[in-house]
């Protein structure tokens, strides 16, 4: 078990990441390297969670994911994943965020080349 010292830093690190993304918590079961974590996503529903449980599981060193809504009336994911060996959970979930939005950006852009006249393409936001 973790003394206070470390306690403390853990708590000042999930502080921290919460200010930076206000609307995902991480939550860790005490005694766990980091192997296993659940994600909470607030604002988030079934279109998210089940396109990100796709992109996570296509990982091989991921050894289980998946997703649950609270509650029919909150707008809440719980989100865990849980990693083989040493790599850390939050590594898939970062490369899940980041392919999911890279196949979003490629469905936007074939939509403008092959659905948008000429004049309306490239007014859409391009991130990456």
């Amino acid at each position: 078990m973790a003394d206070s010292g470390e306690r403390k830093a853990s708590l000042e690190m999930k502080t921290l990441w919460h200010l930076f993304f206000p609307n995902l918590w991480q939550v860790q079961a005490d005694g766990t390297d980091g192997n296993c974590v659940t994600f909470m996503l607030h604002d988030e529903d079934h279109t998210l969670g089940n396109s990100l449980r796709y992109m996570v599981m296509k990982n091989p060193d991921v050894e289980f994911c998946g997703y649950c809504i609270t509650h029919p009336s909150e707008s809440k994911i719980n989100f865990r994943i849980q990693t083989r060996g040493s790599l850390p959970a939050v590594e898939p979930f970062r490369k899940g965020l980041n392919d999911l939005m890279g196949v979003c950006q490629h469905v936007l852009d074939t939509f403008e080349v092959r659905l948008l006249p000429e004049e309306l393409r490239g007014l859409f936001v391009k991130r990456g």
